[in-house]
Formats: C-alpha cells, sequence, structure tokens
C-alpha cells in the first residue's frame, strides 16, 4: 500500500514538474519573437533586447545556486510558488516596459529571478531525490522531454497573439497562464535537509565537506565549463536565429516554425538522453550531442538556404537541444549524491547561463556593427569543438569518500 502511495505521489510530481516546466520554458523561449516588434516600437536597435535578454540569463544563472540552496533546505514547493509569483509579475512589467531601464527591470531581473526558481535546477534535483538511481536519468528525462512540449505550443500561440492582439496583450495572456504554477506547485514533493535522512549523500557529509570536494573535483568543473557551451548555443539560436531569417527575407512565421519544431523534437531528444543515460556513460554521450550540433550548424551554413534546410535545422537541433539537460544533472548526481542537488546543479548550471549571456548579447553586438551574424556562428562552431573535447576529462564515478 505505501508503495503504491509512493509511486503515485512520484508519477503526480513528475505531471505537475512537466506542466511546470513546459509553461515556464515555453513562454521564456517565446521571448524571442518580442524582439522584432517591441524593438520596432520603440526604435531599438537589436542591442537593447538582447541586452534584457543576456542579463536575464546572467541573473538566472548568479541566481540559481541560491535558489537550488533554498530548495534543499525548506523544500521546492514553496521556491516554485515564489518564482511562480515572480514570474507573473515580471511578464505584467514587461507588458508596460517602454524604455531600455524597465526592459531590463522586467526582462533581466525579475525573470531571470523567476526562472531560476521554476526550471531545471530545482525541479529535476526534486525529481532526483524521490527516485532511485537507476532509473533517475529516465525521470529526469521524461520531465524536461514533457515540458519541452510547451515550446512547440507556446510559440506558435505567442505569434498568433502578437499578431492579432499585439505584443503587450500577448504579454498579459502568457502572465495569466503562469499563474497555473501556483496551484501546480502544491504537487511537488522534495524531502528537506534536517527532516529526512532517506536521501542523504553515500558518505552524509555536510555542505561545507561537499562543496570542499567539489572545489578540488577537475571533472566537476570540466562539465561546468562544457555545460557552458551549451548555454551560449541555445541561447544564440533561440533568440537570434528568426531575426537572422528574416535578415534572409523570410518572414516571422518560418522563424516561429523552426522554434517549434526545435521544442517538439526536444521532446524526442531530452526522452532518449533520458533513456540512453541509464545505460551508457552519461560523460560520452554529451561527448556525442556537443559533436552533433557542430557538425548541424557547419551543413546549415553550407547548404543553400530554403524553408526546408530551416525546417531540418530546427528537427536536429530540437533533437540535441536539451538533451544535455538530463545527463548533466544525472552526472552531478552520480559525482555528489543528491542531499544538496539543486545547489551542486546550480552551480554547474550558472556556467550555462554565463554561456548564454555570452549568446544573447553578442549576437545582438555582432549584427548591429556588422549587419549579420557571422562571427558568432564561427564561434558557436568552434565552442562545438571544445564541449566535444572537455567531457573526455568528465567521468560517471562518485566524487566522494568511499564509507568503510
Amino acid at each position: 500500500m505505501q508503495i503504491a502511495q509512493q509511486s503515485t505521489t512520484i508519477r503526480n510530481m513528475i505531471i505537475a514538474s512537466a506542466i511546470i516546466l513546459a509553461l515556464s520554458l515555453g513562454i521564456r523561449h517565446a521571448f524571442a519573437l518580442y524582439l522584432e516588434p517591441m524593438s520596432h516600437h520603440f526604435g531599438w536597435g537589436h542591442q537593447v533586447f538582447s541586452l534584457a535578454i543576456a542579463s536575464q540569463n546572467l541573473i538566472w544563472g548568479l541566481a540559481q545556486p541560491f535558489t537550488g540552496a533554498l530548495a534543499d533546505r525548506y523544500g521546492s514547493r514553496i521556491v516554485v510558488a515564489i518564482g511562480g509569483l515572480l514570474y507573473m509579475i515580471g511578464l505584467a512589467i514587461m507588458a508596460v516596459s517602454s524604455t531600455g531601464i524597465l526592459l531590463n527591470l522586467s526582462l533581466g531581473l525579475i525573470l531571470g529571478i523567476a526562472l531560476s526558481a521554476t526550471s531545471f535546477s530545482v525541479l529535476l534535483s526534486a525529481i532526483g531525490r524521490m527516485v532511485v538511481a537507476e532509473k533517475r536519468s529516465m525521470a529526469m528525462g521524461i520531465a524536461s522531454a514533457a515540458g519541452s512540449f510547451g515550446q512547440f505550443i507556446m510559440l506558435p500561440s505567442t505569434l498568433m497573439l502578437i499578431q492579432y492582439f499585439g505584443w503587450s496583450a500577448a504579454l498579459l495572456v502568457s502572465a495569466v497562464l503562469v499563474a497555473l504554477i501556483l496551484p501546480l506547485s502544491f504537487w511537488i514533493r522534495s524531502p528537506v535537509i534536517g527532516k529526512q535522512k532517506a536521501f542523504a549523500n553515500k558518505a552524509d557529509l555536510t555542505l561545507k565537506q561537499i562543496l570542499n570536494i567539489a572545489r578540488h573535483h577537475r571533472p566537476f568543473w570540466w562539465l561546468s565549463l562544457g555545460f557552458l557551451v551549451c548555454g551560449f548555443q541555445v541561447v544564440f539560436l533561440g533568440i537570434h536565429l528568426p531575426g537572422y531569417l528574416i535578415d534572409h527575407g523570410y518572414d516571422a512565421k518560418t522563424g516561429t516554425i523552426f522554434l517549434a519544431l526545435v521544442g517538439l523534437f526536444n521532446v524526442i531528444g531530452t526522452y532518449g538522453a533520458g533513456w540512453l543515460g541509464d545505460r551508457y556513460c552519461k560523460a560520452r554521450l554529451l561527448t556525442y550531442l556537443y559533436g552533433l550540433r557542430g557538425v548541424a550548424m557547419i551543413l546549415f551554413l553550407l547548404l543553400p538556404l530554403s524553408v526546408y534546410s530551416v525546417y531540418a535545422f530546427g528537427i536536429v537541433m530540437g533533437l540535441l537541444w536539451l538533451s544535455t539537460v538530463p545527463l548533466t544533472n544525472g552526472l552531478v548526481a552520480n559525482m555528489f549524491g543528491v542531499k544538496y542537488l539543486s545547489m551542486l546543479s546550480g552551480m554547474v548550471f550558472l556556467t550555462h547561463q554565463i554561456g548564454s549571456f555570452l549568446g544573447g548579447y553578442l549576437g545582438g553586438l555582432n549584427h548591429d556593427l556588422t549587419g549579420d551574424y557571422y562571427y558568432v556562428w564561427l564561434f558557436s562552431i568552434l565552442l562545438s569543438g571544445f564541449g566535444v573535447v572537455i567531457h573526455f576529462f568528465v567521468s560517471d564515478h562518485s566524487a566522494l569518500p568511499k564509507q568503510e
């Protein structure tokens, strides 16, 4: 009876986490659609909106270890609920943002903090604590995959709202949808430090001891640097590919379909990555993923540009998009256990967001200075090579001392 009840609790938590991720990340990915209309309406260059997006990603990363630590200490439920409330406030202020300062306050600061509380590090860590190690990557992959479906739904829906009602009204509708995160947060269950010991790390070490081990554990830092590559690439493509296509004579619909295809096939990619991560070396899988990203970008730039090449690129990148997330979080759990998983995953995610900041900002800067994205495309491809090499120095083995 107790086992059946626990299985139901885990299933409900995975479903709730998936819906929260679908709302949080689906709306966040749709921010790319606001670049052109807001920049045109207020006479901004691409750099103004790009800076706000870049700031959001940096603040998201800087806040992540702290929101993760709060989730470890007080439980994920309260952190997710507060994050949902901040998300609503941020979208409402963005809807009336007429200056770069207001845009950075709403889209940058408030939404950056909100995303740190309603995205992967907090929710996947909660799932990781409740699921046995043998099924952990798979459970994380299911939540990530289902959450990715939100990108597929929200992008065309947001484009339709912008076209028929304007960008400000579209943001207000998004704020109403985000309100669903508050009731969904009550389904999130996660053991709290000091109240349960079932999820303690293998050596039951203190936070200070774990941080000291992490500080000297080189594979942890190689993994973090590899995640920087992921952040740079997904934000550069997610924010600037629609603008790249507009520069080449395509309308906003083409870029939206590209991003929707990324979201749809990301469902398959993240689910598949979670399944493979329970069966093969996660670090080697990450090596293949980054290598394939680089090959896909090279082929996209070399082949003649057409709607077919754009959509094919969207399908391929969707399979590789967030497949890194369950594998990376699974590696952190393997290295240090699950007791402080939210905070440690947040530390790794910080480097992802530093890459996101650079991908978002440098894309806009490159475009404003040269009128194209050539140098950022080149740098993104070079980063794929770096991602391949760096993960040869990462292993799946535990970093904790063996118990006597």
